[in-house]
């Protein structure tokens, strides 16, 4: 079993493993987690290249505090195979799996990392992209109690074709497929990044879907466009006043006058030790992206 470490993941930025320059850039970028990408940014012809691009890049190193993971081609295609077969060399922080539709799929995955030789620490994120998913997303959560599965990794543009759905400002079509991957996260200790947003130039929608994703509970976005970075980053960070906040329940629990309380007020808020728990975490992710600044 992967547990996720806690640390920040506000923005996951695919880079086409197919191009060199972006496979470069992508080391000076603010970005918390590369995706190095062989699946939808790679041409068929040029899938067996981009795979050695990849390799070589992850191999050269230099990302710094940055996660740098390979997004692989699923199964179902000549590559995947070969994708983890090949990318094992390189030690990449992960890999990211596309069409998954079952627990049983991730055993696989898991299995052949295994055979590979990658290291346990090196974990597995799976998209969640077609319908099946969907309907099968407790079972594909719980198979992380049986292998390195960390992260789940939303398929917006996937789901939308798959379902026949139109992809509106609000994602109103997609607010049960959102809400119930973040659900099966939570309930199995998993990361959720939400899907990708394809209107570049739109700054404005964008920071709008960042701010839903963050009121849904996602942990970060996927980006496709480093101009996305730095919006991302502050959105999916706990503002000022959140951390303060934190930093009161903390202190408050901690208190000599109130050893063994389980539910106190702070700052006029009713505040049980479940707040506690959640409090820890926002300002150890908050002093984690403060020390990475």
């Amino acid at each position: 079993m992967s547990l996720p470490q806690l640390r920040p993941r506000r923005s996951c930025l695919y880079a086409p493993g197919a191009n060199a320059k972006a496979l470069a850039k992508a080391r000076e970028l603010a970005a918390d987690v590369l995706l190095f990408d062989l699946e939808d940014a790679v041409a068929p012809e040029a899938k067996i290249e981009a795979r050695g691009a990849v390799i070589g890049a992850l191999k050269g190193g230099g990302f710094g505090r940055k996660e740098a993971l390979a997004r692989i081609n699923a199964l179902s295609t000549p590559w995947g195979g070969d994708d983890i077969a090949g990318l094992a060399e390189a030690a990449p922080a992960g890999l990211l799996a596309p069409k998954v539709n079952s627990g049983e799929d991730v055993l696989a995955l898991d299995e052949l990392m295994s055979e590979a030789g990658y290291a346990p620490s090196c974990a597995l994120w799976v998209m969640i992209e077609t319908p099946l998913a969907l309907l099968n997303i407790k079972e594909i959560a719980a198979a992380s109690k049986r292998t390195r599965l960390a992260a789940f990794v939303m398929g917006t543009n996937d789901l939308a074709k798959d379902l026949r759905a139109r992809q509106t400002g609000d994602r109103a079509a997609f607010q049960f497929a959102l809400s119930v991957t973040v659900a099966a996260a939570r309930a199995y200790g998993l990361v959720a990044v939400d899907g990708v947003y394809n209107d570049i130039p739109n700054t404005e929608g964008f920071i709008d879907v960042c701010r839903q994703g963050v009121t849904l509970g996602f942990d970060g976005k996927t980006l496709i466009h480093p101009s996305q970075i730095e919006p991302c980053n502050a959105l999916f960070a706990p503002s000022a006043a959140e951390v303060e906040e934190a930093r009161a329940v903390i202190a408050a629990f901690a208190a000599s006058e109130n050893a063994g309380k389980g539910v106190l007020k702070v700052n006029g808020k009713m505040t049980e030790l479940l707040h506690l728990d959640e409090a820890k975490r926002l300002v150890a992710v908050s002093e984690m992206i403060e020390g990475a600044a």
